[in-house]
């Protein structure tokens, strides 16, 4: 009798794992559902002052940023004050022929002691407006190695701005037991959204798969599309996304643009929690004020430090010989 229950058992488990596989692979209302659990925390206000196991990832579109907009001294200060609540912010759309732009912006962030320091990749575009991708991080709580940066290859142009990639690890925890991860920086362009968005599923697994051995392939950035518009990039079984309903990331409330997209089986560093900052209603702005700082509210996720997350460490911190009981 307990062998047939022990069967009966195990047979709904696989019916109902059976169940929800097709749910998940046929129907996309059902797979949005089950992503959107992953981001347990969605926010709209300025993240909390973060913990010292954790770190906190941004995009941020600066819209038309360069001479004109940082010599705008009260933007710039509301800048500087956004960037510094995160570890390391991708950037989107500098617009300036000038070498000096960001290391003025860099001076600014570091007025206050901080250590940020970036990562600048070429001027792209196929017209007179040109962009250049960045990577702002504080050094004290990110490393980058310098010589894994590339912009993505597109023999056949398929994207107006290739995104820029770079390879960073955290500090303050044991190298051997740091979070290391991939940042793909995007800017997709307006005009041809759907052909773009159609390849960024490539560029994700070429990324991934470059070689490095790396598995935490986090793509962030302006994609002009919501989460639910990714194609086959938000396709992907494992692929999940911090942005999600309907909560708008422009200034103005419209629409849905900006995101940060990750694999969840493999970074599993990522807590859930996450959100777009809107400054509008966290310095009281009208939108007027608001737009002169950019026509995008920078978004963010949290991830911890260590490599597998928090549990991972305690586990082989409770392993190491060297532990010892505790008394």
């Amino acid at each position: 009798m307990k062998k047939l229950f022990s069967f009966v058992a195990l047979a709904s488990i696989l019916a109902g794992g059976w169940h929800f596989y097709n749910l998940y692979t046929n129907n996309p209302a059902f797979r949005d559902q089950v992503k959107q659990l992953l981001t347990k925390e969605m926010s709209t206000q300025a993240p909390p002052a973060r913990a010292g196991d954790t770190i906190r990832i941004a995009s941020f579109n600066l819209n038309i940023f360069g001479e004109k907009k940082i010599a705008n001294q009260p933007v710039m200060s509301r800048i500087v004050e956004i960037c510094r609540h995160f570890d390391i912010i991708a950037v989107q759309e500098i617009r300036s022929e000038r070498q000096d732009v960001m290391p003025q912006f860099i001076q600014q962030l570091n007025a206050d002691g901080s250590k940020y320091t970036y990562i600048v990749g070429p001027r792209l575009g196929r017209t007179d407006s040109k962009e250049q991708y960045a990577f702002i991080y504080d050094t004290a709580s990110i490393e980058a190695d310098r010589n894994q940066t590339y912009t993505v290859d597109d023999p056949h142009s398929y994207l107006e701005r290739p995104p820029l990639v770079g390879w960073f690890r955290t500090r303050g925890v044991e190298s051997n037991k740091a979070f290391t991860f991939t940042l793909v920086d995007v800017h997709t362009q307006p005009k041809n959204v759907k052909q773009e968005i159609a390849v960024l599923d490539d560029v994700f697994i070429a990324v991934r798969d470059d070689g490095r051995n790396e598995d935490d392939t986090i793509m962030l950035g302006d994609f002009n599309a919501a989460h639910n518009e990714l194609g086959d990039l938000g396709r992907i079984s494992t692929v999940n996304w911090v942005i999600h309903d309907n909560h708008p990331t422009n200034t103005r409330q419209t629409h849905q643009y900006d995101n940060i997209v990750l694999d969840h089986v493999a970074t599993v560093e990522y807590t859930g929690r996450g959100g777009v900052f809107d400054f509008m209603r966290q310095f009281n702005m009208s939108l007027d004020e608001a737009l002169l700082i950019s026509d995008h509210f920078p978004i963010w996720g949290e991830f911890s430090v260590y490599e597998g997350g928090a549990a991972a460490a305690q586990s082989q911190i409770a392993a190491s010989p060297e532990a010892g009981p505790r008394r």
